[in-house]
């Protein structure tokens, strides 16, 4: 089985929090952020796997503090651990405030990605090396959350099948 460093698949981006991208709070919308999450870590999926991919699932967005115009917003995504097809994204979102150059972390993210062949089916991805004390840790902690990603979709799935597809408006 193929491996490669979970370096190989970091993603660095940066952005400007401008006032479209704010609340009535005057902090970012909390969906631009997870747009821009979905973005980023489906690069670090593209990345490792060399392959097409698809979002399987946003596992969590965390948001642990506000950013506002004043920040700017670093964004840094890689895998930390990966199934057979899938993939676990992790993404750590820093704001820095660009006058006082304080910096905090505002947001974590963990996404699940599944790699396509070129009929659409899934497909094997590399295994992921760890070398940092902060990817050692993820890598380590990535089986239980793929075993309750496990377990809450078969959950979905269960819910789904009680879920009507009647029109709303009838």
């Amino acid at each position: 089985m193929e491996k490669k460093l979970i370096s190989e698949s970091k993603v660095v981006r940066t952005s400007r929090v401008f006032p479209n991208d704010v609340n009535n709070h005057n902090t970012l919308f909390g969906g631009k952020l997870m747009s821009d999450v979905d973005m980023i870590a489906s690069i670090s999926a593209t990345r490792h796997s060399r392959k097409e991919c698809v979002t399987a699932s946003t596992d969590s967005v965390d948001f642990l503090s506000p950013i506002t115009p004043e920040d700017s917003v670093n964004f840094i995504s890689f895998v930390t651990y990966t199934g057979k097809s899938s993939m676990e994204i992790f993404v750590k979102i820093i704001a820095e405030n660009l006058l006082t150059g304080h910096r905090k972390i505002a947001a974590t993210a963990f996404l699940t990605f599944v790699a396509l062949d070129e009929s659409g089916k899934p497909t094997e991805v590399p295994q992921v090396v760890p070398e940092t004390d902060e990817e050692i840790k993820l890598h380590e902690t990535g089986k239980e959350r793929a075993e309750k990603r496990k377990a809450h979709r078969a959950r979905s799935k269960e819910l789904a099948s009680f879920i009507t597809t009647a029109k709303p408006w009838q």
